[in-house]
């Protein structure tokens, strides 16, 4: 086939299967992150909900309430 001969039908259709092929292996990876990011989302979730207790728990506390508010020394 030279390049001013048209493609053929199989040709074509073995271009579009590769095609497919192609975008199904990216869609899998692409997958694969999401599904990475989605477990970190909620680790970090997990992880802030556990940061706002311990300081929710720090603030019913009082603790730190009679430290005098003065300016650090190197102001």
């Amino acid at each position: 086939m030279t390049p001013s001969d048209p493609p053929t039908d199989a040709r074509r259709l073995t271009d579009l299967e590769e095609r497919l092929t192609h975008l199904q292996h990216l869609l899998d990876q692409l997958n694969a992150v999401v599904l990475g990011q989605a477990r970190q989302v909620e680790r970090l979730e997990r992880e802030l909900a556990n940061y706002v207790t311990a300081v929710e728990r720090l603030a019913q506390s009082g603790l730190g309430e009679d430290l005098p508010h003065e300016k650090p020394p190197h102001y």
